[in-house]
């Protein structure tokens, strides 16, 4: 490998293409490359989740067919579950992984939501040719129904599964010196994320020199490229020069190599558009600030119906963590705090209790412990009761929080409730956060809330405003779920 690599080091950029294009257009690529590297990889997920579909499938009609009616099946059954793949194939499941650096099961659920449908349809369609008796409707909306929960669980352990067999996917960022420490530093921590950034070549003549120090620039891009066994180049430029990126798209997809593109332009509008094609040329939509009257009205509404199902199903729980706080230490079972909300309206957010009584008191004594930017946060607040820090690491002092949804104070998912001095912080477009009611939860909890910056935050916040949907409120919710279950705390 460490040969192969000095003697690609050499090639110029001119030379290396074509001898790629020669060994892809005889349908040979020396073992050990980068592109084999990633080849082999992109095979391997493609395969196990095409396993996976298969084996959902076939339970699927089994448990849908078999034990829900009762009923046999004819030998063309087994034709039948193969054809998952077909299906799969054509709406894009199996080609998705090797374009994203994060592979998640998540964002594909809807797909799978429907390609469960069409499967189901397509068994009752077939009738007596799968089934050897009638197919009712119990046993369609059975294999449905299992179906698509055996896809989503089976998809989302076999990624798990891949990535701890598969290495590391090495990322060069062709851009400045900035993008290139925020890309390597997200990398680093990211869940679900095996990837590393091994440096970066500039942009543009000069960049190398302006903006620390880099492994080339365009001119040497291919020879770096080689040198480093890069995998992945991620465009981060700075100019708006569409010819010089298709250019660099041009060169690094000619080696080979799988190109990601970080377009400023969604940091500040988010990937809530519509592409609209004028005769040729293509044009963004962007989304009004704030969510207009139905979605609010849907929103409110699934507020008002979790919120009275989680106090109704929590309610023991609700007791025997009052009885436990008041025990605990003098003082109050509910903590109140004054938090801005909603169009910059105040209230008063419910906790349960976790600190010694007048703990905001203490607060200016131990400001010079802060362990988080622009919020205040400590790992080990000595404020903090022993009942408080099993409460914390669970997440259950934040229970009480849905009285404040069902009042309409809050809402289930949404931007960070901050306090008062923390929101004087934010200025301008990042008031657009409070387009909407603050959440129990959000995309700053399930990214790591005491680990990012208040400017990262008011950022992820007016994001989450921008491409608000209710299936992003879902996917939050979920993610929610394995957070709190290990205990990570607020």
């Amino acid at each position: 490998m460490k040969r192969v690599a000095d003697e690609r080091a050499s090639w110029r950029p001119a030379r290396l293409t074509r001898q790629f294009a020669r060994t892809r257009a005889q349908g040979a690529i020396p073992e050990g490359t980068p592109e084999a590297i990633v080849l082999r990889r992109d095979a391997l997920y493609r395969r196990a989740l095409a396993a996976v579909d298969v084996l959902a499938a076939a339970v699927a009609v089994v448990l849908g067919v078999v034990v829900i009616g009762d009923d046999g099946l004819t030998p063309l059954a087994l034709l039948a579950c193969p054809l998952i793949v077909v299906a799969g194939k054509t709406v894009g499941l199996y080609d998705r992984d090797e374009h994203l650096l994060r592979k998640t099961t998540l964002e594909e659920a809807p797909r799978l939501f429907h390609l469960a449908t069409l499967y189901a349809l397509g068994l009752w369609l077939a009738g007596d040719l799968i089934v050897s008796g009638s197919l009712g409707r119990e046993q369609v909306l059975g294999v449905w129904l299992f179906l698509f929960v055996a896809m989503v669980l089976a998809r989302a352990f076999v990624r798990r599964l891949v990535s701890r067999l598969v290495p590391e996917e090495r990322c060069l960022v062709l851009g400045d010196g900035q993008a290139s420490d925020h890309l390597a530093k997200k990398l680093r921590g990211g869940h679900s994320l095996k990837a590393t950034v091994v440096g970066r070549v500039a942009f543009e003549d000069g960049d190398d020199r302006a903006d620390g120090e880099a492994l080339g620039s365009m001119a040497t891009l291919g020879a770096v490229l080689a040198q480093h066994d890069v995998q992945r180049v991620i465009i981060a430029p700075r100019t708006a020069d569409s010819d010089a990126i298709l250019d660099a798209i041009r060169v690094v997809k000619s080696l080979g190599v799988k190109v990601s593109l970080l377009p400023r332009l969604f940091e500040v509008v988010g990937s809530s558009v519509e592409f609209d094609d004028v005769d040729g040329t293509m044009v963004l939509g962007l989304r009004r600030p704030g969510l207009t009257n139905s979605s609010y009205v849907l929103k409110r509404t699934t507020d008002v119906i979790v919120s009275i199902a989680g106090l109704t199903l929590a309610a023991p729980v609700l007791v025997a963590i009052a009885v436990a706080v008041k025990r605990s230490s003098p003082g109050p079972i509910l903590f109140r705090q004054t938090r801005t909300g909603r169009r910059g309206e105040d209230f008063r957010m419910l906790k349960f209790r976790t600190m010694v009584n007048d703990a905001d008191g203490l607060k200016t004594a131990l400001r010079h412990l802060n362990e988080a930017q622009g919020v205040f946060k400590l790992a080990e607040d000595p404020r903090t009761t022993r009942v408080g820090r099993l409460l914390r690491r669970t997440s259950l002092d934040e229970l009480p929080q849905l009285f404040n949804v069902l009042r309409g104070d809050m809402s289930l998912v949404g931007p960070r409730p901050l306090v008062l001095d923390e929101d004087q912080l934010v200025h301008g477009w990042g008031r657009g956060r409070l387009a909407v009611a603050p959440g129990m939860t959000g995309l700053w909890q399930i990214f790591g809330s005491s680990r990012i910056p208040l400017e990262e935050m008011v950022k992820i916040d007016y994001l989450y405003v921008a491409n608000w949907s209710l299936w992003l409120d879902v996917k939050i919710l979920l993610r929610t779920v394995p957070y709190v279950l290990n205990a990570r705390g607020l």
